[in-house]
């Protein structure tokens, strides 16, 4: 029996395309790691380093984990609360990337 295998969408906003031939999407296959298992965030980001290793960098850190100044949404839903890089993808999945925004501390006085 074969893994499972689905084809899933990165949407990038502007400030990453260029790590991405200045691609507004990137699609790439994410495979479950075993067989009857589902494929996840990390193993669609898998398959990324691959095909765009300078934009894989970006998003996630020295250790595997997503960066912290990235949030990714998996069909509308923050990957975070959904499972991190173990959530199960379902097939024609868009990956929505979005740097954090944060907001300047003023000072008054």
């Amino acid at each position: 029996m074969a893994r499972p295998v689905t084809l899933v969408t990165f949407v990038l906003p502007v400030a990453l395309r260029h790590w991405a031939g200045e691609s507004t999407e990137i699609r790439v296959f994410a495979v479950a790691d075993r067989e009857g298992g589902q494929p996840t965030l990390g193993s669609a980001l898998d398959t990324l380093r691959r095909v765009h290793p300078s934009l894989e960098q970006r998003l996630r850190d020295d250790y595997g984990g997503i960066r912290r100044h990235i949030t990714m949404f998996v069909c509308g839903e923050n990957a975070l609360h959904l499972g991190g890089l173990d959530c199960a993808l379902p097939p024609a999945a868009e990956i929505f990337v979005l740097p954090a925004l944060s907001r300047r501390q003023e000072t008054t006085g």
